[in-house]
């Protein structure tokens, strides 16, 4: 086994193993990547039990997109998390997932508003809406990457959710408020009654966040 690059492989199997702990994706679902400043990507690999991956398990790809682990499989979403650093240059963690409330809207045509709390719309901004492409595709990999060129999180149609950062931490907890958030946006659908805040008020939060 490849042992290069142990800290930063060490630090994405840690985040996908937290992922399936906060119940934020399936043994076999999801995926994540990060990217260093010297442009090297290390994401999980395919066919792992993502509830207890291990670092060994994390591939390593150099700024060529060339695999220097090449006994592991690359996860089949490779492509949409190199697509996804190829266009936000500020990108250096990426979360994808399958939590329930957030891929309910994901099957649905009702939009997920981030607009209910203060930390919602301060983490998460707005929520961008990737269309419908087979799973594993250069398709998928290239809406994905442009429905996230002016947000940091994206419904996937008919599949799932994904959250980008500028560290695993960003990227993760984007996607644990995602999740937080679609369950308020259920709620609130099923108490029919809706409170959301105002065009002023958003404004406040977001020149919060360019301060």
């Amino acid at each position: 086994m490849n042992n290069i690059f142990k800290t930063e492989r060490k630090a994405v199997a840690k985040t996908m193993r937290r992922l399936y702990k906060q119940n934020l994706t399936t043994s076999s679902g999801g995926n994540v990547s990060a990217r260093n400043k010297d442009g090297y990507v290390f994401i999980t690999a395919s066919q792992t039990d993502k509830s207890c991956i291990k670092w060994q398990e994390i591939i390593v790809f150099d700024a060529n997109h060339n695999n220097l682990t090449p006994e592991l499989r690359p996860s089949m979403e490779y492509n949409m998390h190199l697509e996804i650093y190829t266009q936000r240059n500020d990108v250096f963690a990426i979360v994808h997932s399958h939590p329930i409330y957030a891929s309910t809207f994901a099957v649905t045509d009702i939009n997920l508003k981030s607009s209910l709390t203060g930390e919602a719309r301060f983490v998460l901004g707005e929520v961008a809406i990737t269309d419908y492409k087979l799973m594993g595709t250069t398709d998928l990999a290239i809406v994905c990457a442009n429905s996230l060129r002016n947000s940091d999180v994206a419904i996937m149609k008919n599949h799932g959710a994904i959250c980008v950062g500028k560290n695993l931490f960003e990227a993760f907890d984007r996607m644990e408020v995602l999740e937080f958030t679609a369950q308020l946006n259920f709620n609130a659908i099923m108490l029919k009654k809706c409170n959301c805040l105002n065009d002023s008020e958003l404004e406040q939060i977001d020149k919060l966040k360019v301060q």
